[in-house]
C-alpha cells in the first residue's frame, strides 16, 4: 500500500458495519471518539477507543455514528516543546463535513447527510479567455436587497435568489468569487472589542460551510440542511451559467498563536500541523499567529482532500488561495515553486478543469512570489494593480503638484498586453488575474477620494491597513460638493474600470466598484459587518451611469476577442489565439525608443488584431491619454484597416445607446482626445 492510499478515507464514512472514523496523528498516544446525545449536547453517552495503524491513522467504528450525530475527539500524547496535547479537550475532526455551536466558543463536529439531487446541473466550464470574476461576500451581496424576502437576505439562498442572479447576469460577469465560506470564527481580540471577523479569514474547519450564512430555517435544521442550501445555491448559479469560486484559507487556522484556542489541529498533532522550530516557537509567515505546515504529507493531503470535496461533492468551479506562498514553503520554510502540493493541486485528475488562483505572497521571508507559480496556476497580479493605480492616480497627482509625471506609457503598455515580463511564454496572459481593487484595500471610488486610510473604527488607532494605497483624492479628502472634483473623480473611476476590462488577462471586479461603492476611506474593513461593507441596492443617478458603463465595457470585452488573447505572440510569427499588437504614438507613427521610455509621453495608441481559432477575426484600437488636458491624435494608417468605429469614450458619463448612430473615422484622421481619457474603436 502506498502512503497516499494509507491516508485515504480520512474523516467519516458509512460502512456495512456502521460509521467509521479515520484520523491522522503521528505523535498521539491515544485517541478517543466521543459521541453526544441527540437531546443533550453536553452528555457524552458513548466513547470509542480508536486503533492506530502502521501509517499513524487512528480508526474506529460504531453504529451510532450516523447523520445528525454530534461528536468530538479526545487526544492524549507526550509532553514536549512542539506538542500541545490535552486529554480533556474535546476537539473537532479535521475532516468534519458539518459543525454546530453548542455554547460560547464551543463547537462540535456533526455527521452530515450528503444526499442532494443535482437534477442534471453541470458546471459551466467557462473558458479562461471569457472569464470575468466578481469578488463578493455572501452576506454583503444581498443583505440590503429589499427586492427579495427578508429571511433570505444575506444568506446562501439570497445569493441564489433570482434578483441576485439577474443582477450578475445583466452586468456581464461569468463567475462569482466568494470571500471565505469555510466555517470560521472571530479572533478573541476582536470579540473583546465588540467586533467580528466579517471577511472570514479565520478558518475553523476546511470541509464545513459557514453555518451562519444559512437561512434561519436551515440553521435550525442542522448542518445537513445548511449543506443542502449551499449546494442549492451552487446549482442555481450553475443553471444561470455562473461559476462559483471560493476564497480558501489553507495557510493558517483559527487556533491563532501558541496560546490561542485549542479546537482541532493543535490538540491532535501540533508538531506536524503547524510550522515550528524544534524549541516549539511558531514560524508565522502569515501574520495570523500560525502557519499550516504543508511540508508534512498528511497535512498536504488534508488540503488536497478538502479541495476535491468542494470541487466534486459540492461542484465548486475554482479556488482562490489566500497567502498561497505559505502552501509552497518546504520543510525549511522556503518557498519552492516545485512544492508537491502546488503540483498536486493542478495535476490531480479529480481537480481537472478547476480554476486555481494564487494570492502569490505571504508576510514571511521571500514571501513575494508573483509570477513564480507553476504552469496551470493563475495569480493575482499586484504588479498590474500598482501600475494602473500609479498611471491614473499618483502620476496625475505628481503632474498637478510638481509639473511632471512619474512615468510614461511604457510600463503601462506591458501590463495592458498581459504582463509578459511577469508570466512566462508557456503560461500566457491568462495566468494574470488583473485587478485594481480587492476586498482588502480601498474601493475603486475611495481610491479617487482619499489620500490616506480612515480605519479608526477598526479599534487599532488607525495603525492597521496599508499606508501604500497609491490613491489620489483629487484635491479634497473625502466627500465633496465641488462638481469639478466630482467629475474628475468619476472620469478616473471610468478610466480604471475600462483599463481593467480592456486589458489582456483575466479581470476581477470587486463587488460594488461597478457603481462606485464607498467604505468611507476604510481600507481594511474586515471587522465591519454593517452597511459600511454591505452592498446598497439604492443608487444615485451617477452610480447608475457607472453601472451601465461597466456593463457596456463587459459587453465590448465579450464581443471583441482581440481584447482576450490566450497566448503571448512571438515576433515574426502568427500564434493562434494570441493577438497581434501594434503600438503607435499620438501622431499615428510607430513608437520610438523615446516614446516608450519618456515620462513625458502619456499618450498611446494600441492596435490589437486577433488570431482566432474559434471566433471571427477581430481588430480593435485603444487610445489612452494620461494628461489632464486635451490633445490631438492621428489615427494610425495600418494595412487592412479602412476605418475606425468608435465604441466607447471614457469622457462620457453613460455609454452610447444601442440605437446610437455609428461614428466612423478614416485612418489618418486627426481627433481631439479629452483630458485623461480612453477611447475604444473597432478597426474594420
Amino acid at each position: 500500500m502506498t502512503h497516499a492510499d494509507a491516508l485515504a478515507n480520512l474523516g467519516i464514512r458509512q460502512t456495512a458495519s456502521g460509521g467509521e472514523i479515520r484520523v491522522w496523528s503521528e505523535n498521539a498516544s491515544q485517541i478517543e471518539l466521543c459521541l453526544f446525545d441527540h437531546k443533550d449536547s453536553k452528555w457524552i453517552f458513548k466513547t470509542v477507543a480508536l486503533t492506530r495503524d502502521a501509517n499513524n491513522v487512528w480508526f474506529g467504528r460504531t453504529k451510532s455514528l450516523t447523520p445528525g450525530r454530534k461528536y468530538a475527539l479526545r487526544v492524549n500524547g507526550p509532553d514536549g516543546p512542539m506538542n500541545s496535547f490535552d486529554p480533556n479537550a474535546l476537539l473537532l475532526d479535521p475532516y468534519a463535513r458539518g459543525l454546530t455551536r453548542t455554547g460560547p466558543d464551543i463547537w462540535r463536529s456533526v455527521v452530515v447527510d450528503n444526499d442532494f439531487n443535482w437534477n442534471g446541473s453541470v458546471k459551466p466550464n467557462t473558458p479562461l479567455d471569457h472569464t470575468v470574476i466578481y469578488e463578493g461576500h455572501v452576506k454583503g451581496l444581498s443583505r440590503l436587497n429589499n427586492r427579495m424576502p427578508e429571511h433570505l437576505r444575506g444568506t446562501y439562498a439570497g445569493l441564489a435568489h433570482e434578483t441576485t442572479i439577474s443582477y450578475l447576469k445583466k452586468l456581464g460577469v461569468t463567475a462569482v468569487q466568494l470571500l471565505p465560506v469555510h466555517a470560521f470564527v472571530s479572533e478573541r481580540r476582536l470579540m473583546k472589542q465588540g467586533l467580528s471577523n466579517y471577511w472570514g479569514y479565520n478558518t475553523l474547519n476546511f470541509f464545513s460551510p459557514h453555518s451562519f450564512y444559512g437561512t434561519r430555517e436551515a440553521q435550525a435544521n442542522g448542518p445537513s440542511a445548511v449543506l443542502r442550501e449551499f449546494k442549492g445555491m451552487v446549482k442555481l448559479l450553475h443553471e444561470a451559467g455562473l461559476e462559483v469560486i471560493l476564497d480558501v484559507v489553507y495557510n493558517h487556522t483559527a487556533e491563532e498563536g501558541p496560546n490561542g484556542p485549542r479546537t482541532s489541529f493543535r490538540g491532535i498533532d501540533n508538531a506536524n500541523y503547524y510550522r515550528q522550530t524544534k524549541s516549539g516557537n511558531y514560524i508565522d509567515v502569515t501574520g495570523c499567529g500560525n502557519s499550516v505546515n504543508t511540508s508534512v504529507p498528511a497535512v498536504s493531503r488534508l488540503v488536497l482532500d478538502s479541495l476535491k470535496y468542494w470541487a466534486n461533492d459540492v461542484q465548486i468551479d475554482g479556488f482562490r488561495f489566500d497567502l498561497a506562498a505559505t502552501l509552497g514553503r518546504n520543510a525549511d520554510a522556503y518557498f519552492d515553486p516545485q512544492h508537491p502540493i502546488l503540483d498536486a493541486i493542478i495535476s490531480d485528475p479529480e481537480l481537472k478543469d478547476v480554476k486555481m488562483i494564487a494570492e502569490p505572497w505571504d508576510v514571511g521571508m521571500g514571501g513575494w512570489q508573483t509570477g513564480n507559480f507553476p504552469e496551470g496556476w493563475q495569480e493575482w497580479n499586484d504588479r498590474y494593480r500598482d501600475r494602473m493605480r500609479k498611471f491614473w492616480l499618483r502620476d496625475v497627482r505628481s503632474m498637478r503638484e510638481h509639473g511632471s509625471p512619474g512615468d510614461g506609457v511604457g510600463m503601462l503598455a506591458t501590463r495592458l498586453a498581459g504582463s509578459s515580463n511577469t508570466f512566462s511564454q508557456t503560461r500566457g496572459p491568462l495566468a494574470s488575474v488583473n485587478f485594481i481593487t480587492a476586498h482588502d484595500g480601498f474601493t475603486l471610488a475611495d481610491l479617487t477620494a482619499y489620500d490616506v486610510k480612515h480605519n479608526v473604527g477598526n479599534g487599532e488607532s488607525n495603525r492597521d491597513g496599508t499606508d501604500n494605497n497609491m490613491s489620489y483624492n483629487h484635491g479634497v479628502e473625502g466627500p465633496t460638493t465641488n462638481r469639478v472634483i466630482e467629475a474628475s473623480r468619476r472620469r478616473t473611476i471610468r478610466n480604471m474600470m475600462a483599463t481593467l476590462l480592456l486589458s489582456a488577462g483575466t479581470p476581477m471586479i470587486t463587488a460594488g466598484d461597478e457603481f462606485g461603492r464607498s467604505q468611507k476611506g476604510n481600507n481594511n474593513a474586515y471587522c465591519h459587518d454593517s452597511e459600511l461593507t454591505w452592498l446598497s441596492w439604492d443608487r444615485r443617478k451617477w452610480q447608475n451611469g457607472l453601472w451601465q458603463t461597466t456593463q457596456h465595457l463587459l459587453k465590448l470585452r465579450h464581443e471583441n476577442p482581440a481584447l482576450r488573447p490566450s497566448h503571448f505572440g512571438v515576433f515574426g510569427e502568427t500564434t493562434p489565439s494570441a493577438s497581434q499588437m501594434d503600438w503607435y504614438d499620438a501622431d499615428g507613427d510607430e513608437m520610438s525608443v523615446w516614446d516608450w521610455n519618456s515620462a513625458e509621453n502619456r499618450t498611446l495608441q494600441f492596435l490589437a488584431a486577433s488570431t482566432p481559432e474559434r471566433e471571427e477575426f477581430n481588430r480593435i484600437l485603444l487610445v489612452i491619454h494620461g494628461i489632464e488636458s486635451p490633445t490631438s491624435v492621428i489615427l494610425p494608417r495600418h494595412e487592412g484597416v479602412a476605418g475606425y468605429t468608435l465604441l466607447w469614450d471614457s469622457n462620457d458619463d453613460t455609454p452610447p445607446g444601442e440605437d446610437a448612430p455609428a461614428i466612423v473615422f478614416a485612418p489618418g484622421t486627426e481627433l481631439t482626445v479629452s483630458a485623461s481619457s480612453l477611447q475604444l474603436f473597432r478597426a474594420d
